[in-house]
């Protein structure tokens, strides 16, 4: 009675046909024949070949091989495609120019690939021997259009102003299908957040309102199962500031707001701040609770000869002239001499300086040559002159020393001398002879007390 609807549900021969291909489907898959697919989802591409690759295996002898197609659509039969008993290929005669086989291969072409052609593919593959065996499987097909290259319209495309304007980019594709987009900045995806918010398909990104951190390099990557396109890099004009304006000073020691300079030095201001477009700057001097106006322009230049009639307090003002905002410093300068006058006390501090280390190298040097001289010239002075003697003189010399040498007697001596001879008794030191040459009123005319005093060190040097 199932198989009577079933036939006439289909009507006819074709019918009764279809039925019974069927009614094996829903068989199963028997032991000992194994159907496999590489995937059971596949993406094809619009206009272009798609091809279904199977593999089967059995282990029983076989005497016919049976392949069938079968496409089905959500909510539809299935339908006949094609089918092969070994090596003859049935078709379908509607679909036989689109569909190809070649058994005992199972694999399928479908060539051209079009939208209609998108469902489930079921392939059922029979084996006849000492039984039959029957095996299937259903692959899925997606049929898309690859996708154009993504274009960002931005609005408003003169820039926005900072927490005033709000921003809106939307991204467009002439061509392709199951689109999905993805918002890039900087190379990272965006997310949703406060001032962030995307369209139902995401294809649309809004900024409200923009603010400085808005500036940066926008991309949007769309996607699909069988294509991916990325649009140019868009940078938006985001007009903001000013912020942070500050003043330097290439010259003076800075301290918060107070410049200290020295006296004649020759001073240039720079003034500068963040912002877009840039900022116009001007100079404000500020003296007795007025102002006047200096110049226009980031830097302001003052000449030495000009620094000692220079206003104390001053003043930088910063406009964006786009976004009306403006922004003022003030800073105060110090006029000081504190730098020629250290300079002075250096030059002073230099003199006695110089003065005591050129007294200590002269007593130096002094002490060395008193010392070298000390030790090497009376010894060499006192042999020249013995040298020089008369033997008489040295005879004499000898004959008071006792010595046969007269550089035995060399060394210090101390003489005493008593200037009333009358007075004292005389004394001779030593008993000379008259054979000797020498008369007793020679040596008792005047008596000295005579020391000799040998230092060890020369004694040494004389051995």
């Amino acid at each position: 009675m199932g198989q009577d609807a079933c036939m006439e549900s289909f009507g006819g021969k074709g019918g009764t046909f279809q039925c019974k291909i069927l009614l094996l489907l829903l068989a199963g898959t028997c032991l000992g024949l194994k159907v496999t697919v590489p995937s059971h989802i596949v993406h094809g591409i619009k206009d272009q070949p798609l091809y279904l690759p199977v593999h089967y295996g059995f282990h029983m002898p076989a005497s016919d091989i049976q392949i069938i197609w079968l496409f089905e659509r959500p909510s539809t039969m299935p339908k006949y495609l094609l089918g092969s008993v070994n090596q003859s290929v049935v078709p379908d005669l509607e679909y036989r120019q689109k569909f190809t086989m070649m058994p005992p291969n199972a694999s399928l072409l479908i060539n051209p690939l079009e939208f209609t052609d998108e469902g489930n593919y079921i392939v059922k593959v029979n084996i006849q021997g000492n039984g039959t065996l029957s095996a299937s499987q259903k692959i899925q097909v997606t049929v898309d259009e690859p996708i154009t290259k993504p274009v960002v319209q931005i609005r408003p495309s003169s820039g926005a102003v900072e927490y005033v304007d709000n921003m809106t980019m939307t991204c467009q594709v002439k061509a392709g299908t199951r689109l999905l987009y993805h918002w890039l900045k900087n190379g990272k995806p965006l997310r949703r957040s406060p001032a962030y918010s995307f369209s139902p398909q995401n294809n649309t990104f809004q900024i409200a309102p923009v603010t400085k951190e808005d500036a940066g390099n926008y991309t949007c990557l769309v996607k699909n199962p069988v294509s991916e396109m990325e649009s140019d890099i868009i940078a938006p004009t985001i007009y903001y500031g000013p912020y942070g304006l500050q003043v330097n000073s290439d010259k003076g020691l800075k301290v918060g707001e107070v410049f200290t300079v020295d006296l004649g030095e020759a001073i240039l201001f720079d003034c500068s701040a963040d912002s877009y477009p840039p900022n116009t700057y001007s100079w404000i001097g500020m003296t007795d609770n007025t102002t006047y106006f200096i110049k226009h322009g980031p830097r302001l230049e003052v000449a030495p000869e000009k620094v000692a009639q220079m206003t104390a307090d001053y003043a930088c003002c910063a406009y964006n002239n786009v976004t009306g905002r403006q922004d003022e410093t003030h800073f105060t300068v110090i006029i000081t001499s504190m730098g020629l006058e250290s300079s002075a006390q250096k030059e002073k501090s230099l003199s006695p300086l110089a003065s005591l280390t050129g007294i200590s190298l002269f007593l130096i040097i002094s002490m060395c040559l008193l010392f070298l001289w000390k030790k090497f010239q009376p010894y060499k002075v006192i042999k020249q002159k013995l040298e020089g003697r008369p033997e008489t003189d040295y005879r004499k010399a000898q004959t008071f020393s006792g010595h046969e040498d007269a550089l035995d007697d060399f060394g210090i001596y101390e003489f005493v001398a008593f200037p009333d001879a009358a007075g004292v008794p005389r004394m001779p030191s030593r008993s000379v002879r008259v054979s000797e040459g020498v008369s007793g009123q020679d040596v008792h005319n005047t008596i000295y007390e005579v020391i000799q005093h040998i230092p060890a060190q020369q004694q040494d040097h004389l051995e």
